[in-house]
């Protein structure tokens, strides 16, 4: 839209410049202060116009210029700050899948020392029930037989 309207008024400068060239080249007296000279003003007022509009164009294309590189720079740095990221996030994971593996084995060793109680303890009951049952077979046996220290 700014184009188009920026193109519009050179177009129109331009067509009243060729339209009225004779006006815009006659010779007459002009004064910058302290001295006057004779010069066609329209020309001259035309020349510092164009020469404004150049001076404008390059301010415009150096700021572009400069948004532009800037612009770079920034998607650098947020493509250095994202890769810092991905790294942090895979560091993440590795020291989560590394607590996860140590709590595995600790898990195990937990659950395989409480295994090994529990078997020590069953082997112990076992042993004590064995025992108690030998004892009241022999007891019974000896009453049985009626042996000595059978109790009638």
């Amino acid at each position: 839209m700014l184009s188009t309207v920026l193109l519009f008024i050179i177009v129109a400068i331009t067509s009243l410049a060729a339209l009225n060239w004779e006006a815009l080249s006659v010779v007459s007296a002009v004064s910058v202060g302290l001295t006057t000279f004779d010069a066609p003003l329209g020309l001259l007022m035309l020349g510092l116009t164009s020469l404004l509009g150049v001076l404008l164009v390059a301010y415009v294309l150096s700021l572009q210029g400069s948004v532009l590189l800037e612009t770079r720079r920034h998607t650098k740095e947020m493509q250095a700050q994202r890769e810092l990221a991905d790294k942090a996030e895979a560091s993440r994971f590795t020291e989560l899948r590394a607590f996860l593996e140590n709590q595995h084995s600790q898990g195990h060793t937990t659950v395989m020392a409480r295994l090994d109680s529990l078997e020590t303890r069953l082997a112990a009951r076992a042993q004590e029930s064995d025992n108690t049952t030998a004892a009241y077979v022999g007891q019974l046996e000896q009453r049985l037989v009626g042996g000595p220290g059978a109790t009638e």
